[in-house]
């Protein structure tokens, strides 16, 4: 089994939520905040039990989101688990405060033995920024010096630090200091350019979300970080690449599709509704974005081994996390897709890209 300790992995696969509370199209039913908290815990326990290797959990500030403190509820995980590295996707980066959520994540080391790990990113909602007196307006500025000084934090114990946004540091002591020598900070980015090239400015680790699209779109992104980050001279091996996105693993593509579709459609349709958008997903568009040629990873897991593959061949990244609890899908379909996705591609992907590191 592939442990956090492993340094050698040559790939990395997991799973990610973002707690979304959404009635089962289905059924009608909708769980509450504590069902979904329940249900999110479990399934990192089983994502651990199968020998995955990550587990991420989003912050969001809505009613219809469970998780508002994904180090909270990390920190539950890790008195469940062994092994499994637990990482935000994503912390919320400009309306929060650096020190602390380098503070309560550093704890979260402590108590998880060397597993946890902060992706950051700028948030596709607003509403963090009025609750906690942050201005819209200074979005990216706030993403930027926070990132700066989240960086600073994990180099010393004792930092001094100013900015335009937050009190000055001088000489400041922050504790406690995690169990791993430096938290792995990642930069989770959608489809912007310059969030990339920010990312291997800062050294950061790259998560690219790929929520749609073919895969060649994502390349750019790819090139701006690591031209970015050789350009700052960060060290070649520290400029890591990782990708997440929708799917759902089944026996067979057509039965992948036939139950993963209605809580899809149902997901797309709610979030465009937030935004005051129309998006209605019909079968026919829904079919088509499951193609070899786009990004989303479903099918049999021969057909998800062959894309993660595919993929890795064209990016070179090190690891890859799927996001398949959306809509209101029931926790058995989870729980099935975890164990598919642990015991049937995991395995082969891990063989063949080692072999394909051997041959370099």
């Amino acid at each position: 089994m592939t442990t956090h300790q492993d340094d050698q992995t040559p790939f990395e696969i997991g799973i990610y939520t973002l707690g979304d509370i959404v009635t089962d199209p289905l059924t009608g039913e909708t769980i509450s905040a504590g069902e979904r908290t329940h249900e999110i815990i479990e399934a990192a326990k089983l994502a651990d039990q199968a020998g995955l290797d990550v587990f991420g959990i989003g912050e969001h500030h809505r009613l219809d989101y469970a998780i508002s403190s994904p180090q909270m509820v990390l920190s539950a995980i890790a008195q469940v688990t062994k092994n499994i590295k637990l990482t935000s996707a994503t912390t919320v980066l400009n309306t929060v405060d650096p020190v602390r959520l380098f503070e309560e994540f550093a704890t979260l080391d402590l108590i998880s033995n060397g597993r946890a790990e902060i992706t950051a990113g700028r948030g596709a909602f607003v509403e963090s920024f009025p609750l906690f007196g942050y201005h819209f307006d200074d979005y990216d500025a706030l993403f930027e010096e926070h990132l700066q000084l989240l960086m600073k934090l994990n180099e010393s114990e004792r930092v001094t630090w100013s900015g335009k946004y937050r009190s000055s540091l001088n000489n400041s002591e922050i504790a406690p200091r995690p169990a791993q020598d430096k938290l792995p900070i990642w930069t989770g980015v959608g489809g912007t350019i310059s969030s990339a090239a920010r990312a291997g400015k800062y050294g950061t680790g790259l998560t690219i979300a790929m929520i749609g699209g073919e895969h060649e779109r994502f390349l750019p992104l790819i090139d701006a970080y690591q031209r970015a980050g050789r350009l700052a001279g960060n060290a070649e091996g520290d400029l890591k690449v990782g990708v997440t996105g929708h799917g759902f693993i089944a026996d067979s593509m057509e039965e992948a599709k036939d139950a993963f579709y209605p809580y899809y459609a149902q997901y797309m349709q709610y979030m465009s509704k937030q935004r005051g958008q129309r998006g209605e997903v019909s079968r026919v568009a829904f079919d088509y974005m499951t193609r070899a040629e786009n990004v989303m990873f479903i099918g049999s897991p021969q057909e998800v081994t062959e894309k993660i593959l595919y993929q890795h061949e064209m990016f070179g990244h090190k690891r890859f996390m799927l996001q398949m609890d959306i809509g209101g899908m029931p926790f058995s379909h989870i729980a099935n897709t975890i164990e598919l996705l642990a015991t049937k591609v995991a395995p082969v992907v891990r063989r063949e890209v080692a072999k394909q590191v051997r041959n370099v």
